[in-house]
């Protein structure tokens, strides 16, 4: 569950005011103690109230003493930079406030102008729109125009980026083919003379050269697998094994 937004006004309620003061005075102490010891920084606090006669100090009088002179001891220029007052503080906060106020204006102003062009798309005409609203209204259909367009090019050039892939990828597939056909070439060519040098056993030219026919087994002796189809012999020699 989220906290409650505290709401920056004076408290009117004493007794709340004063139980306020002592809750966030122990808060602001143990900020500047962490802020301190985890970056190493010299920090103190003089903290004067309505409810205390002394005032209260961190870490110590002679702590304060010793990041006074210090900020005394530099220059002039120095000193104001980032000093705030309650005033600067007020005027940056309006400054800042008026800044969201801009931006949440603007925001709101492109929302009707973006319901009324979507009405328009409906049939609806355009009657009781003054100059400004046509001229925000043509504004607007432009810049989703422009963004459609930067979108389409955006496409285009991620398609093309594909299309590129894909093409270079192809000439190396192709060449796989022709490899494979060379190196058998090397294959043949070589097997002869490697038969030359080689001595044969006998049962190799039993096996080479059988004296009974193989195949399979059919119900009348064997039947020898013919060597492609004869029926459709073009087909051997235009598949790609064959080549």
């Amino acid at each position: 569950m989220t906290r409650k937004k505290v709401k920056l006004a004076y408290i009117a309620n004493d007794s709340t005011r004063k139980a306020t003061f002592k809750k966030r005075k122990r808060g602001l102490i143990k900020k500047i103690s962490e802020l301190s010891t985890l970056c190493d920084v010299p920090a103190c606090a003089l903290i004067y109230s309505q409810y205390e006669s002394l005032p209260d100090i961190w870490p110590s009088p002679s702590g304060v003493q010793r990041v006074i002179a210090q900020f005394r001891n530099m220059p002039e220029m120095e000193q104001g930079r980032k000093m705030f007052n309650q005033e600067t503080f007020l005027r940056l906060r309006i400054l800042k406030a008026h800044e969201q106020l801009k931006r949440l204006r603007k925001e709101n102003r492109e929302k009707e102008v973006s319901r009324v062009m979507f009405q328009t798309l409906t049939g609806r005409p355009l009657q009781g729109l003054n100059m400004i609203d046509l001229n925000d209204l043509g504004w607007l259909i432009d810049q989703n125009v422009k963004e459609l367009g930067e979108k389409i090019k955006s496409k285009r050039e991620e398609l093309l980026a594909q299309s590129n892939e894909v093409t270079v990828a192809a000439p190396n597939a192709a060449a796989l083919p022709a490899a494979a056909g060379d190196l058998g070439m090397d294959l043949n060519m070589q097997q002869p003379a490697m038969e030359n040098t080689m001595q044969r056993p006998p049962w190799f030219s039993d096996v080479m050269t059988p004296q009974e026919p193989m195949g399979f087994g059919a119900a009348g002796g064997y039947e020898v697998l013919p060597l492609g189809d004869q029926n459709h012999p073009e087909f051997w020699h235009n598949s790609p094994f064959f080549h």
